[in-house]
């Protein structure tokens, strides 16, 4: 346990981004599962909604620094890549 008055503050902001970021990542992987089912549907234009709404969130969680940037990236590629073999089918 720290004894140092500015590592407990650390430890305190710490834990309550751990909890914050938890609860993003979390979502996001909700997201993209609904994505993908919207997709199973074959309904083409609410799949395309639920992309954007899936990039978004994603861009959001790597602009406040919960996602590296190429994490998000490569989420979102790969998202767009089931969605375009589904289209295909």
């Amino acid at each position: 346990m720290a004894n140092i008055q500015s590592q407990i503050k650390r430890n305190r902001q710490n834990e309550r981004r751990r909890v914050r970021n938890k609860a993003v990542r979390t979502r996001l992987k909700t997201e993209a599962k609904r994505t993908l089912e919207v997709a199973e549907q074959g309904d083409l234009e609410a799949a395309r909604s639920a992309y954007r709404k899936t990039a978004r969130e994603l861009d959001r969680a790597a602009s406040k620094g919960v996602l590296h940037p190429r994490t998000a990236a490569r989420r979102k590629s790969r998202l767009a890549k089931r969605l375009n073999a589904r289209q295909g089918e």
